[in-house]
């Protein structure tokens, strides 16, 4: 069984957008901004490992979908997750893209963009692919919601045959129980939870090992 890794391993951030984290967003996630510190020391030594970086968007459309069922709202252009639609947020004073991720951990050159049109971000997306094309084998897995597309995303990791990290101070839901629970579950079936110190002290100690034992003597 391999190890995670600098070089097998990849990051996923799910649906940090506008529309979940912003004040006043549509679908406003509050606890989602408690984790935009761990996103950013996470994101940090990501970068600074060399690791890819994936962001996911959930998009409503352009065609209906069974989620549009499940929640009426994502209908609404005027609401909710459609691409290209501004919404002023007053916690920054301006308006964005109600799609587009969040100003404090925007993507950065050369990170991927999955644009999904349901939970699971590997469902008709090109996400397997390119995790395949950049060898990776472990995923570390933030963002929100953890009883929706957290949970989705890492149960359709774990089909694929990825081994998940669920970083458990970087995901976020509105309901605690539902949040416990998941977490519980993942942690249990289809990964590991780990807080985000832990999984940077774990990928920072594998690297100093494989450097220790490349260096000349």
């Amino acid at each position: 069984m391999s190890s995670m890794t600098p070089s097998n391993t990849a990051v996923i951030v799910v649906d940090m957008q506008n529309d979940f984290v912003r004040v006043g967003a549509a679908l406003e996630v509050v606890e989602s901004r408690a984790t935009l510190g761990a996103h950013q020391r996470l994101l940090g030594a990501a970068r600074r490992l060399g690791l890819p970086v994936v962001y996911t968007k959930f998009i409503a459309g352009p065609d209906r979908t069974l989620v549009w069922d499940v929640d009426p709202m994502i209908a609404d252009p005027i609401r909710f997750a459609w691409k290209g639609h501004m919404r002023y947020y007053p916690d920054i004073d301006a308006e964005r893209d109600v799609t587009d991720i969040v100003d404090e951990i925007y993507p950065a050159t050369g990170d991927h963009i999955v644009e999904k049109f349901g939970f699971d971000a590997f469902y008709n997306t090109n996400l397997e692919d390119f995790l395949r094309a950049n060898h990776v084998e472990h995923l570390i897995i933030t963002g929100t919601v953890t009883n929706i597309c957290v949970d989705s995303t890492g149960r359709g990791a774990f089909h694929r045959q990825f081994r998940s990290v669920f970083v458990s101070d970087a995901v976020s839901s509105p309901d605690p129980e539902q949040h416990r629970v998941t977490l519980k579950n993942l942690g249990q079936w289809f990964g590991r939870v780990l807080a985000t110190d832990e999984v940077v002290a774990e990928l920072e100690a594998v690297r100093e090992l494989v450097g220790a034992a490349e260096s000349p003597r």
